[in-house]
């Protein structure tokens, strides 16, 4: 039996907000059992929450962001991505501003934070959203498809007309592949593109120590990439904080070709329209997997 975990004590942790530019300061605290993860505005009266589910996302412009009665939190799938990955189910979270802050552009900061306070099982089994049949979606050039397994798998590919980037794959297995691997992957952007998202009043505070920046051509940050793959990395870390706000652990594996967090809010919700297409089970033995399913080396649309 799976048991839920929580933090085994408090985190603070301070770092700029990518979209305000301004200094945002978080709280992490243990919760109890089916408490989930809960987010706090605690810079508004009340300190109002925000549960993390697929119901209260209102935003998926440039990140992915919840909203509950007017109140509104945004950046949240990098934070989101640390707990999927680290196993933690519950927990309550403070922000004194209106979004996470963005740390290095990556999970590695949050995932070094939980590691250093610890992680502990509590007395109730971790429930499970096995996926029954296959779900599939497609939006112009992207598409997702969602197919029943005993954990979670997410296989991402991109392709981008930069010569930095291209096409690139990765295959993220839980369980499996080192979540260190895929924490410290960076979010990115276009050079042509902070002065029009500036005007947005968005970017603010984006700069070469919280994003890979790239121009025509090159990436500019002085260190270079940190994997030759990090671009595609990214995009499965941002893919697991989102499939976090199913409201419980995901069993499925899920390809997803050029997607982003629109995508992935809908697909979420094309998964939980019906329970023909999923159960939940509250109890589950993480006994020998079924065989993995190779992984196309390059997916085809029309083979969806």
């Amino acid at each position: 039996m799976i048991l839920q975990r929580t933090l085994k004590g408090e985190i603070k942790l301070e770092g700029i907000g990518v979209h305000s530019g301004r200094t945002v300061r978080l709280t992490l605290r243990p919760a109890p059992p089916f408490h989930g993860i809960v987010f706090a505005r605690t810079d508004l009266e009340g300190s109002p929450t925000l549960p993390a589910n697929y119901k209260n996302i209102v935003n998926t412009q440039m990140a992915t962001t919840l909203g509950v009665g007017g109140v509104t939190l945004s950046t949240v799938e990098h934070l989101l991505a640390a707990l999927q990955g680290m196993e933690v189910d519950n927990a309550w979270i403070g922000v004194d501003g209106p979004e996470v802050p963005i740390m290095d552009g990556s999970s590695l900061v949050f995932c070094k934070a939980i590691e250093r306070v610890g992680v502990e099982s509590q007395l109730q089994p971790r429930p499970y959203l096995v996926l029954k049949r296959k779900v599939e979606l497609k939006l112009s050039e992207k598409w997702a498809v969602a197919e029943p397994a005993q954990r979670l798998e997410i296989f991402g590919s991109i392709e981008w007309d930069h010569p930095s980037i291209g096409y690139q794959e990765y295959h993220y297995i839980e369980g499996r592949t080192p979540f260190q691997e895929l924490a410290s992957a960076r979010t990115f952007g276009f050079l042509k593109e902070v002065e029009s998202l500036r005007k947005l009043g968005l970017a603010r505070g984006g700069s070469l120590d919280n994003a890979v920046i790239l121009d025509h051509a090159l990436v500019l940050n002085p260190e270079g990439l940190r994997c030759p793959d990090e671009f595609v990395k990214h995009k499965v870390l941002d893919a697991l904080g989102d499939f976090k706000l199913a409201g419980h652990a995901i069993h499925a594996y899920v390809r997803l070709h050029r997607a982003g967090h629109d995508l992935h809010r809908m697909l979420i919700a094309e998964i939980l329209k019906s329970t023909d297409n999923y159960e939940i089970v509250h109890s589950m033995d993480r006994q020998p997997i079924r065989n993995l399913v190779t992984a196309p080396l390059r997916p085809v649309a029309a083979g969806i």
